[in-house]
């Protein structure tokens, strides 16, 4: 999912009652970070390591490149990681999926040869939520139960499919046995679409426009104390037309996006609900430890109005305002409110800065002993495989299946979420990622980053994002000795990752930093 910290917990003002309980009785934490992109960040939850060492270091195609048929760019789940469902599994736990895969369709690579013995999955990237309608020409939507090729239920929609089998897969379970599930939404992700019912759900909220969205939602964190409140906001992109310079006619379209993204997120927040009921109603609740989290920032693509992929998506879908957020419709949010969801951070999906990798976390329950509340300690996407384990008194071994694999890179963070220490990672430990040319690197409150395209090491940027969360002042040139160590350890990450860098003249993305 792309949900970004626009929950009223997070300080947003879309309306999760749900979520807003979890964190309220739970752990909130506002330093979480994950991958830019989706599929490498899945690869990091489930393996507790880097994207590339599990695989993923490109999800998108790698053929022709230098990168071609080289460790780390498989495009699939390796057999240098083992994933936390095959060892739970191994462990006695039960073990469920539903939602979005995205780590590989062949069979070796599929969530039932992952450790997931009930599953059924979204095997690409996206899909309509209203059923098997393609979006990518030559691209097929592609569903799984188990290790069966099946159909999308008709007329249903994702959110319901998702959340209906996760609870049938958990009231099968047996009793007397644990188990982990993995429910991989793929709403609020586009196209943008919602059961008739829930299309006027925010009619007219939005009317105000992305630029007073941004400040709006700016200023609820800091009501929150989600954010310091001295923080400030970073430059609004100028490559997106100020709201007061939009047509009525615009405005009315715009305002409709961004309405039919929060009765998405609403509407997951109801699910989400139904999923601890029925633990409630199956005695299982005060057992559970419930983890909640997105897989990178906002969503600026707007794949209907791309140079090459829109010809195809505006031949099957209708995009009329009358027809916005209906099953043949394929609206998708754009850069002007995904500035406004990632507020207050610089960027969205796809890029290294804050707003494509600081994302929501709230854990709650079982072993939950920790004063509830906000917390601020830094914690990564690749920590949550090794807390898992740790709860559940395994171990990570040294070779599966007679296969040597490598080590998690993650650290649990179990002892922290009972209390018992005040850290999660001392500050020396470092947090590096690449993927497509995009770069980061974290140690302590200092952080490198290169949005640079294509990847270039002599580009990288240096912010202390304690105090500039909006990485707005960099400091590479000011203070060249910390410069100068934090690339030392982006050598070191490089090598121990496996990362090969673009090819001259590949681009990373379409470039709306500007």
């Amino acid at each position: 999912m792309t949900l970004v910290i626009q929950t009223g917990c997070f300080g947003g003002d879309i309306n999760t009652p749900n979520l807003d309980r979890l964190a309220a009785n739970g752990l909130l934490f506002n330093r979480f970070h994950t991958s830019p992109i989706c599929a490498p960040t899945r690869s990091m939850i489930l393996s507790g390591n880097d994207n590339h060492v599990a695989g993923m270091g490109s999800m998108f195609p790698v053929n022709g490149t230098s990168r071609q048929g080289k460790p780390g760019y498989e495009q699939h789940l390796t057999d240098r990681v083992v994933t936390v469902a095959q060892l739970l599994k191994d462990g006695g736990y039960q073990t469920f999926m539903a939602g979005k895969w995205h780590l590989g369709n062949s069979l070796p690579f599929i969530p039932y040869s992952k450790g997931f013995e009930k599953s059924f999955a979204l095997m690409g990237g996206g899909a309509n939520h209203f059923g098997n309608q393609p979006f990518f020409e030559n691209q097929p939507v592609q569903y799984m139960e188990d290790s069966v090729p099946v159909p999308f239920p008709a007329d249903k929609f994702s959110t319901d499919v998702y959340t209906e089998k996760m609870i049938a897969f958990m009231k099968g379970a047996q009793k007397d046995k644990p188990f982990f599930a993995y429910l991989a939404y793929t709403a609020p992700h586009w196209p943008l679409q919602v059961p008739d019912e829930w299309l006027d759900k925010y009619k007219g909220r939005y009317d105000m426009g992305y630029d007073s969205l941004r400040v709006l939602r700016f200023q609820g964190q800091k009501k929150k104390a989600i954010i310091p409140a001295d923080a400030k906001l970073p430059p609004r992109l100028s490559s997106v037309r100020p709201w007061n310079l939009l047509t009525a006619e615009e405005k009315k379209i715009e305002a409709r996006k961004m309405e039919l993204y929060a009765a998405m997120v609403e509407n997951l927040d109801k699910h989400i609900g139904q999923l601890i009921q029925s633990l409630k109603d199956s005695k299982q609740s005060d057992n559970t430890l419930i983890v909640f989290m997105s897989d990178n920032g906002a969503a600026a693509e707007d794949f209907y109005s791309h140079p090459s992929f829109g010809r195809f998506i505006q031949k099957q879908y209708d995009n009329r305002y009358e027809n916005m957020g209906k099953a043949n419709s394929f609206v998708s949010y754009g850069p002007q409110w995904a500035q406004a969801g990632a507020a207050p951070f610089k960027l969205f999906k796809e890029y290294p800065t804050e707003g494509g990798i600081n994302t929501p976390l709230i854990i709650y329950g079982k072993g939950v002993k920790r004063k509830a509340g906000i917390q601020h300690a830094f914690i990564n996407v690749m920590d949550l495989a090794p807390s898992f384990l740790e709860m559940a008194g395994l171990t990570y071994p040294g070779t599966y299946h007679n296969h040597e694999i490598k080590a998690m890179l993650g650290q649990s963070c179990y002892s922290f979420i009972k209390g018992e220490s005040n850290t999660i990672h001392d500050e020396n430990y470092v947090y590096g990622l690449e993927h497509y040319g995009g770069c980061l690197l974290i140690k302590g409150n200092w952080k490198i980053t290169n949005t640079s395209d294509p990847f270039d090491e002599t580009a990288f940027a240096l912010y202390d994002i304690e105090k500039d969360l909006g990485e707005t002042n960099d400091l590479s040139k000011s203070n060249p000795g910390k410069f100068k160590e934090m690339m030392k350890e982006w050598e070191i990450f490089k090598k121990k990752t496996g990362v090969i860098p673009l090819d001259q003249g590949e681009r990373i993305h379409v470039d709306v930093s500007k």
